[in-house]
């Protein structure tokens, strides 16, 4: 439902908005689409403030775009003034516009602030992360999830033509983020290769969407899940951190919502039939780094991840890594001029170099890929891989599947895949 549709405009705040420069919040993500003829921009905002389904008219999202905190309501009337040609706009009008978009808490404004900080203390003072997406992309009841996980896990075998399923022992597995529901079959590959798993611990990597500050983002919080309580290893997590510093953020609030790690915990837990813990590592954009490099990320991450790299071979501990990320995400939605149809050949193309290098873990051409194509593609996976390509033991990766889902109202497309990597020589690249 459009946003001028669903709140009603507030008497207060006037005197604030008006002395203040406003800014619109950059936590927020935004997707073209159109509904009934009509073009509209959906708002996902990861706090939940605005409420799921939320929509802007283009003008209003256009609005949005001015408000970068350099501009009064002077400067917008002069900017509205000369997109009408001359004609005289009130500071009134322009209010009117900050008022909307103030009440739907889409302003980093002090009443935005002051909810924020609210929900931030609320999370940090569980001990316990509550599941932020249980009852909506999968179920809630324990035997009704059971019930589903089972479903895809009897999914028929149909790995790619020319792969040779390893059989030494798995060291780790990548596996899709993207909606279950989309991806479960790329889940059934990836998982069906940890059923006779006797690892007692996880290092679960999933990627950081709305980490923003940091590379990477630790939490030593317990996981509720429906089928049970998930312990994270608080000890682990705490020689990170400790090895991260400079490169970890200081709190764990980017894990109340991120989905890339949750969705693999439902899987872990349906094919493990074991207890064992985890360590929840997000990990954030690389272009954060000095340079987008290699070198770059070994340079500012090294004590962290020779640290990593000590966990994953711990003697004491039976240690798997998995990594949750999607690949390439093509097409308007993402800020592509063009469809996600028209960048496919293309899109493909750098998606197989990149699960190529993969596979034979040379680290060095899957940078030398990402940066041909100057990250065109934003694969949002792309740091979680780089870090597994550094910390694991040798071993060799093998591509169980590879898929694109296509997203017909926004002309956009995103693909993930699954990968194994296992101890065996025999393992062969698809």
């Amino acid at each position: 439902m459009p946003l001028w549709k669903r709140w009603a405009i507030p008497e207060s705040r006037n005197k604030q908005i008006m002395e203040t420069y406003p800014r619109a919040r950059n936590d927020l993500e935004f997707f073209p689409v159109r509904q009934d003829g009509q073009q509209f921009v959906m708002v996902r905002d990861h706090l939940g403030l605005s409420p799921e389904g939320t929509a802007l008219g283009i003008p209003l999202y256009q609005f949005m775009t001015l408000l970068d905190g350099s501009r009064s309501i002077r400067d917008l009337q002069t900017i509205f003034m000369r997109q009408q040609g001359g004609v005289f706009v009130g500071s009134e009008e322009i209010l009117g516009l900050l008022q909307k978009l103030d009440v739907a808490y889409l302003l980093d404004s002090e009443a935005f602030q002051t909810v924020k900080r609210q929900i931030i203390d609320a999370f940090k003072s569980k001990r316990i992360r509550p599941p932020s997406h249980c009852g909506k992309s999968y179920p809630d009841s324990p035997a009704a999830l059971e019930f589903r996980l089972n479903d895809i896990m009897a999914e028929p075998s149909t790995p790619l033509s020319d792969v040779s399923i390893p059989s030494g022992k798995v060291q780790a597995v990548v596996a899709p983020h993207i909606d279950i529901n989309v991806g479960y079959k790329c889940y059934a590959q990836a998982y069906g290769m940890l059923e006779n798993s006797k690892s007692n611990r996880v290092v679960v990597l999933g990627t950081g969407h709305q980490l923003q500050d940091g590379l990477f983002s630790l939490t030593d919080k317990d996981f509720e899940m429906p089928l049970g309580i998930i312990k994270s290893d608080g000890k682990a997590v705490e020689r990170l951190k400790k090895a991260g510093q400079g490169v970890v953020v200081p709190d764990d609030f980017v894990h109340r919502s991120e989905h890339s790690i949750e969705f693999q915990l439902i899987f872990l837990q349906h094919v493990m039939k074991r207890n064992f813990t985890i360590v929840p590592l997000l990990c954030g954009s690389l272009h954060l780094l000095p340079a987008y490099t290699r070198q770059a990320l070994l340079d500012r991450t090294g004590p962290f991840l020779e640290t990593l790299r000590q966990i994953l071979t711990d003697p004491d501990h039976n240690t798997l890594l998995v990594a949750g990320v999607d690949f390439s995400h093509t097409g308007p939605k993402f800020g592509h001029e063009q469809t996600a149809g028209a960048m496919e050949m293309q899109s493909r193309e750098h998606d197989q170099n990149l699960l190529k290098h993969l596979s034979n873990m040379d680290a060095a051409q899957f940078w030398k890929e990402s940066a041909k194509v100057k990250d065109r593609y934003n694969v949002c996976g792309f740091s979680a891989l780089a870090c597994l390509l550094e910390v694991l033991p040798k071993c060799r990766g093998t591509v169980l599947r590879y898929e694109v889902w296509h997203e017909a109202p926004t002309q956009s497309a995103v693909s993930f895949a699954s990968v194994v990597f296992a101890d065996a020589s025999s393992a062969r690249v698809s």
